[in-house]
Protein backbone atom coordinates (compact mmCIF):
# COMPACT_ATOMS: atom_id res chain seq x y z
CA UNK A 1 0.00 0.00 0.00
CA UNK A 2 0.83 3.39 -0.47
CA UNK A 3 1.12 6.39 1.80
CA UNK A 4 -2.69 8.08 0.31
CA UNK A 5 -3.85 4.40 0.80
CA UNK A 6 -2.80 3.83 4.32
CA UNK A 7 -4.13 7.38 5.18
CA UNK A 8 -7.55 6.51 3.11
CA UNK A 9 -7.64 2.91 4.99
CA UNK A 10 -7.14 5.10 8.29
CA UNK A 11 -10.01 7.19 7.24
CA UNK A 12 -12.46 3.95 6.40
CA UNK A 13 -11.63 2.30 10.33
CA UNK A 14 -10.86 5.00 13.10
CA UNK A 15 -14.28 6.28 13.94
CA UNK A 16 -13.09 7.90 17.37
CA UNK A 17 -10.29 9.78 15.94
CA UNK A 18 -12.85 11.75 14.07
CA UNK A 19 -14.87 12.23 17.14
CA UNK A 20 -12.28 13.51 18.87
CA UNK A 21 -11.24 16.20 15.97
CA UNK A 22 -7.79 14.81 14.90
CA UNK A 23 -6.99 15.44 12.19
CA UNK A 24 -4.31 13.40 9.52
CA UNK A 25 -2.90 14.54 6.90
CA UNK A 26 -0.38 14.16 4.52
CA UNK A 27 2.27 16.53 3.84
CA UNK A 28 4.45 17.26 1.01
CA UNK A 29 7.88 15.72 3.08
CA UNK A 30 5.99 12.57 2.49
CA UNK A 31 4.85 12.10 5.90
CA UNK A 32 2.06 12.05 8.07
CA UNK A 33 0.82 14.63 10.33
CA UNK A 34 -1.46 14.34 12.98
CA UNK A 35 -3.12 17.38 14.56
CA UNK A 36 -5.59 18.23 17.16
CA UNK A 37 -7.23 21.78 18.05
CA UNK A 38 -7.78 21.45 21.81
CA UNK A 39 -11.80 22.67 22.17
CA UNK A 40 -13.79 23.09 25.32
CA UNK A 41 -15.16 19.53 24.79
CA UNK A 42 -11.34 18.61 25.63
CA UNK A 43 -11.12 20.09 28.90
CA UNK A 44 -11.33 18.73 32.40
CA UNK A 45 -10.38 21.86 33.94
CA UNK A 46 -11.28 25.85 32.60
CA UNK A 47 -8.16 25.81 30.61
CA UNK A 48 -6.57 22.31 30.80
CA UNK A 49 -7.19 20.02 28.63
CA UNK A 50 -8.09 16.24 29.80
CA UNK A 51 -5.32 13.75 30.05
CA UNK A 52 -7.18 11.12 28.28
CA UNK A 53 -7.60 13.50 25.34
CA UNK A 54 -3.44 13.45 25.00
CA UNK A 55 -3.63 9.75 25.67
CA UNK A 56 -5.97 9.46 23.17
CA UNK A 57 -3.95 11.32 20.69
CA UNK A 58 -0.94 9.25 21.43
CA UNK A 59 -2.12 6.08 20.81
CA UNK A 60 -3.43 7.17 17.37
CA UNK A 61 0.08 8.83 16.63
CA UNK A 62 1.67 5.73 17.82
CA UNK A 63 -1.04 3.73 15.51
CA UNK A 64 -0.94 5.65 12.54
CA UNK A 65 2.73 5.04 12.33
CA UNK A 66 2.70 1.24 13.02
CA UNK A 67 -0.39 0.84 10.28
CA UNK A 68 1.65 2.39 7.92
CA UNK A 69 4.35 -0.31 8.53
CA UNK A 70 1.93 -2.83 8.92
CA UNK A 71 0.38 -1.75 5.88
CA UNK A 72 3.09 -2.32 3.18
CA UNK A 73 3.32 -5.90 4.30
CA UNK A 74 -0.83 -6.19 3.72
CA UNK A 75 -1.08 -6.56 7.48
CA UNK A 76 -3.41 -4.29 10.17
CA UNK A 77 -2.24 -3.91 13.41
CA UNK A 78 -3.29 -3.68 17.21
CA UNK A 79 -2.16 -1.65 20.58
CA UNK A 80 -0.59 -4.16 22.86
CA UNK A 81 0.59 -1.65 25.14
CA UNK A 82 1.53 2.02 25.75
CA UNK A 83 3.37 4.37 28.25
CA UNK A 84 2.79 8.08 28.10
CA UNK A 85 4.94 10.77 29.96
CA UNK A 86 2.92 14.21 30.07
CA UNK A 87 5.50 17.05 30.07
CA UNK A 88 3.71 20.16 30.34
CA UNK A 89 -0.07 20.83 29.80
CA UNK A 90 -2.24 21.37 26.67
CA UNK A 91 -4.39 24.72 26.90
CA UNK A 92 -7.75 26.01 25.74
CA UNK A 93 -6.62 26.91 21.59
CA UNK A 94 -3.45 24.73 21.81
CA UNK A 95 -2.67 23.04 18.45
CA UNK A 96 -0.97 19.56 19.24
CA UNK A 97 1.14 17.83 16.53
CA UNK A 98 2.08 14.49 16.85
CA UNK A 99 4.85 12.36 14.96
CA UNK A 100 6.06 8.90 15.39
CA UNK A 101 8.81 6.13 14.48
CA UNK A 102 9.09 2.90 14.26
CA UNK A 103 11.86 1.30 16.81
CA UNK A 104 11.64 -2.02 16.00
CA UNK A 105 9.37 -4.16 13.61
CA UNK A 106 9.31 -8.22 14.20
CA UNK A 107 7.70 -10.55 12.60
CA UNK A 108 4.60 -10.15 14.86
CA UNK A 109 5.35 -6.78 16.65
CA UNK A 110 6.26 -3.21 15.91
CA UNK A 111 7.74 -0.76 18.91
CA UNK A 112 7.16 2.87 17.93
CA UNK A 113 7.68 6.23 20.18
CA UNK A 114 6.04 9.47 19.58
CA UNK A 115 6.10 12.80 20.72
CA UNK A 116 3.23 15.36 20.56
CA UNK A 117 3.96 19.18 20.45
CA UNK A 118 1.95 22.44 20.44
CA UNK A 119 4.90 24.68 18.54
CA UNK A 120 7.94 24.05 19.87
CA UNK A 121 6.79 22.61 23.46
CA UNK A 122 6.62 19.16 24.01
CA UNK A 123 3.60 18.28 25.11
CA UNK A 124 4.29 14.18 25.83
CA UNK A 125 6.57 11.51 25.03
CA UNK A 126 5.11 7.55 24.36
CA UNK A 127 6.13 4.41 23.30
CA UNK A 128 3.69 1.74 22.17
CA UNK A 129 3.75 -1.58 21.01
CA UNK A 130 1.31 -2.94 17.95
CA UNK A 131 0.22 -6.74 17.09
CA UNK A 132 0.64 -7.14 13.27
CA UNK A 133 -2.03 -9.62 11.61
CA UNK A 134 -3.11 -10.92 8.42
CA UNK A 135 -5.69 -8.33 6.64
CA UNK A 136 -7.32 -11.25 5.31
CA UNK A 137 -8.44 -11.72 8.83
CA UNK A 138 -10.68 -8.55 9.09
CA UNK A 139 -13.18 -7.54 6.30
CA UNK A 140 -12.96 -3.64 5.57
CA UNK A 141 -17.31 -3.92 6.06
CA UNK A 142 -16.06 -5.34 9.63
CA UNK A 143 -14.91 -1.59 9.84
CA UNK A 144 -18.09 0.40 8.00
CA UNK A 145 -21.08 1.46 10.73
Amino acid sequence: MNQREILDLFEKISHFDKHMGLILKETTEGKIEYSLEIKKQHLSSPQTCHGGVIAAMMDAVLGIESLACAAAEDKLCSTVEFKLNFIKAAKLGDILKGEANIDFKGKSLVVTSGSLFCGDDLIAKGTGTFNLYPMSKKQLTDFEV
